[in-house]
């Protein structure tokens, strides 16, 4: 079965960090960029951060440039999205995904004092 798992989300406090892993399954996994995406409450899909099928190529967004960083183990199939510094406008539903059709469930980060 093709799949993607999240976890690793969480309440954390303001300053507070996460790690949260995406595990693939039934599928080429070294062959797909990754993407993660989050989804707040009330909104519509944002794009956070990407990495290329060999590991060596990543970019963010603005939003969370200097406080997330994205990695991969292609031996493992994961993906990792260690995040520090959280706000309280990370505050989302996190889901990562290979290609236009392999989606993970979601993993729920929030950030609140």
């Amino acid at each position: 079965e093709v799949e993607l798992v999240e976890s690793g989300g969480g309440l954390v406090q303001p300053g507070g960090s996460l790690r949260l892993s995406c595990a693939a399954s039934g599928f080429a996994f070294s062959d797909f960029a990754i993407t993660w995406v989050r989804q707040a409450p009330g909104k519509g899909l944002e794009w956070v951060s990407y990495i290329n099928a060999g590991g060596d190529s990543s970019l963010h967004s603005r939003s969370v440039k200097g406080r997330f960083t994205i990695s991969r183990d292609n031996a493992k199939g994961t993906v990792s999205l260690q995040m520090n510094n959280l706000k309280p406008e990370d505050t989302a539903l996190y889901y990562c995904h290979a290609g236009l059709y392999i989606w993970g469930q979601g993993t729920q980060v929030r950030v609140s004092s």
